[in-house]
């Protein structure tokens, strides 16, 4: 079974490098820096069909000079996007990221406040998916609905000193509020849940989505594509190799010692020594604090974090789109530990979750099993707070 081999092509194909404009190019970037998705066609932004349509509405015989380019714009598929807590510093590059995928035909954004902005902001951007912004509690259904993937950002940022589980009170009742508004709007939708802390809140969610009777596990994900895209980035730093060659599955949980990155499977094969897998792990373990530290109070991993959860999205939206060949590390429910949820690479479709894959697990090194072992309390413990938060609020 050849699940621990794919890549991704992270250029655009021959026929997407003929006559582009500058603003194709810009959309057919290098956005994938890891090989999690195998597209070959449409590896970027701008898939066959989209940048063809793209390039056609951008020509001038192509169109009425009386009448805007988006006119023409047909996306290769039409899904719609709704992220929840879009005024913030993940939400905002985050919505504009999302905003570039040719396969969003909308975007909504919510908020509480600030999104009216922000959405009037990302209007101007000539891609091809409308914008609509919806603000406070009396419009969060109306943003939800007929949406194929919610996006959930929404909470306070961590701040120098403290921990994603500081953050547990106040962001656990806004998921929960957030994701209640989802099981009654969308109950079929992917959920992605990016609120910290990830170990608790994707607990959280699941349980909300049960009593609300519309719980399924192969559509809640929670966001760790992060810890993947540091640990293929410092990997290819101290290996002087190829960044886009590098990848690195990571497992476990989305803070601290339950994030274990499987450097024994690390493809291309690479030989590290003992030091460097301990160095690596714990940078990739604290990066978050990293970020936090280096911003002295300005804020959290913003801009990484967009980046990751737009990589994920593009990724489910190539998966709903039909792509049989994409491939994601997220937090889910899963069997392949005695823990209830736990992150690990996983197949996509047009369902969610398609298969878990398994062979990760296998033959680990010495090292990591020691790992695997002690990250388990703690993201036990992390799950079980998150249960018990639903089935005994606490006040904010």
């Amino acid at each position: 079974m050849a699940t621990t081999t794919f890549s991704i092509r992270s250029t655009a194909s021959t026929d997407h490098q003929i006559g582009l404009l500058s603003q194709s190019k810009a959309l057919s970037s290098y956005f994938y820096s890891t090989k999690t998705l195998n597209c070959a066609s449409q590896s970027s932004f701008l898939g066959g069909v989209s940048h063809t349509s793209l390039k056609y509405s951008c020509s001038p015989k192509a169109r009425d000079h009386n009448q805007r380019s988006y006119n023409y714009v047909q996306p290769s598929a039409a899904y719609k996007v709704a992220i929840l807590g879009a005024g913030g510093g993940i939400g905002q590059p985050l919505s504009l990221l999302v905003k570039m995928s040719p396969l969003v035909s909308t975007l909504t954004l919510y908020d509480v406040a600030n999104v009216k902005g922000v959405a009037t902001d990302l209007s101007h951007c000539n891609t091809p998916s409308g914008v609509a912004d919806f603000t406070g509690s009396s419009e969060l259904a109306d943003s939800l609905k007929g949406v194929n993937v919610v996006v959930i950002p929404a909470g306070v940022p961590r701040k120098p000193g403290m921990t994603r589980d500081d953050l547990f009170t106040i962001n656990a009742n806004i998921v929960k509020s957030l994701v209640e508004a989802v099981a009654e709007n969308c109950p079929d939708a992917l959920i992605h849940i990016i609120s910290n802390p990830v170990n608790s809140t994707v607990p959280i969610a699941a349980e909300v989505l049960k009593q609300k009777g519309v719980y399924n596990p192969n559509k809640l994900f929670g966001v760790t594509a992060l810890d993947v895209v540091r640990a293929n980035t410092f990997v290819a730093e101290k290996k002087k190799v190829k960044l886009l060659d590098v990848d690195v599955p990571v497992i476990g949980g989305h803070s601290g010692i339950t994030i274990l990155p499987l450097l024994s499977k690390t493809k291309p094969a690479t030989i590290f020594t003992d030091k460097e897998v301990e160095e690596l792990t714990r940078r990739i373990q604290n990066a978050g604090t990293e970020v936090v530290d280096a911003k002295a109070g300005a804020g959290s991993a913003t801009l990484s974090m967009a980046y990751a959860a737009a990589r994920f999205v593009e990724s489910s939206l190539h998966a709903l789109d039909g792509d049989n060949d994409v491939f994601e590390c997220s937090f889910i429910e899963s069997d392949l530990t005695e823990l209830p949820l736990f992150a690990s690479r996983v197949k996509l479709g047009r369902d969610g979750v398609e298969s878990v894959i398994t062979s990760d697990l296998e033959g680990l090194s010495e090292y990591e099993q020691k790992a695997l072992e002690a990250l388990k309390p703690e993201l036990k413990a992390n799950i079980e707070k998150g249960l018990t938060f639903v089935k005994k609020p606490v006040s904010a």
